[in-house]
């Protein structure tokens, strides 16, 4: 199960729509609604002309001589520009239905190495992304946050819990989380912030979180590399659950709401390395090694989530046990 589709033609903008979660997305939303129009902002630094392409076929515009895009019968219109420009943003918001806001600097050691790329990224252009529905008339806006605004605190994490984020991109995430709160209560925008496990699935083959990760180094023979002692815990969500969240979150009558979206489940970063390793060598027969370096600061030590409210509210349940989808995530990076 994926979650419902739309029955009516809904026009959508998926900021970062050429990435992992962009393109599962945009694969799930045609084969539930032939009818729905899609328009893609991306500025190609992570996802892909190719990703997209092997879901849908497209249209590109660049930012050149800025004009209204218009819609392709079936096909997705991509718009190669910045969230951090607010006229593209203006732009790429008008007739929309639903902003999905997807596009972010991504990554705890990323914010730390560069925080003001960090913050201008994921602050500014979740600003320029309110605003521009706000004046573009844009009715649902669903921004993809984490559990890192909470910082290190004790699991399950949840949403009435403070937020004390350790990372620069903890602090950007919370600013976003924030500002979709004030354009609800503010300006009526029904926002809601889903803070997304660590998601894993098909078609996250340059992701860069850490089931991804171990595949691309097990299937190029190089050793599982865990940062630490991988006692460190996350909560792994495959990517149908994630978009089963994002759809009712769209159809829900809630504004101004934050979700934990996982799975309840604590898992080490070494339970996932044996999981891998005992896969990949059954299906190919290598032989996979873990190697252990230093952590990683900035990092919190555990980190699963209580997903009752989503529950409760959206109707929101996992459907997916990890070891199945680990299993469907290798068959993907399995050359075919």
């Amino acid at each position: 199960m994926v979650g419902k589709g739309t029955t009516a033609t809904q026009q959508w903008l998926i900021t970062g729509g050429c990435g992992f979660i962009g393109t599962n997305l945009i694969a799930h939303l045609f084969s539930h609604n032939p009818a729905v129009r899609i328009r893609v902002l991306d500025d190609l630094s992570t996802g892909t002309r190719e990703g997209l392409a092997a879901v849908c076929e497209f249209v590109e515009t660049d930012q050149t001589g800025l004009q209204t895009p218009s819609f392709s019968d079936g096909k997705v219109d991509l718009i190669v520009g910045d969230i951090r420009d607010y006229e593209t943003c203006l732009l790429c918001s008008e007739g929309m239905d639903v902003v999905m806001h997807l596009a972010a600097n991504t990554g705890v050691q990323p914010s730390i190495q560069d925080p003001r790329a960090d913050m201008e990224s994921n602050v500014m252009g979740t600003f320029n992304l309110l605003e521009a529905a706000r004046h573009q008339g844009v009715k649902r806006f669903i921004f993809a946050s984490s559990g890192a605004p909470l910082g290190e605190v004790v699991p399950p994490i949840h949403e009435e819990k403070a937020p004390k984020p350790v990372s620069p991109y903890g602090a950007s995430k919370l600013a976003g989380e924030a500002y979709c709160s004030a354009y609800f209560r503010t300006f009526g925008i029904k926002t809601v912030a889903l803070r997304f496990g660590n998601v894993y699935g098909p078609r996250s083959k340059h992701k860069g979180s850490v089931i991804a990760k171990f595949f691309r180094q097990a299937l190029n023979g190089e050793p599982l590399e865990i940062y630490g002692d991988g006692h460190q815990t996350r909560d792994f969500i495959y990517i149908d659950d994630l978009i089963q969240a994002i759809m009712l979150s769209v159809e829900a009558d809630a504004g101004g709401e934050v979700f934990q979206i996982a799975t309840h489940k604590e898992t080490t970063v070494n339970e996932i390395a044996q999981m891998v390793k005992t896969l990949v060598e059954s299906k190919t027969g290598r032989n996979v090694t873990i190697l252990y370096g230093d952590s990683k600061p900035g990092e919190v030590r555990r980190n699963y989530s209580d997903i009752s409210k989503a529950g409760s509210i959206l109707g929101y349940e996992p459907q997916y046990d990890l070891k199945e989808g680990i299993r469907k995530t290798l068959d993907f990076f399995l050359p075919s």
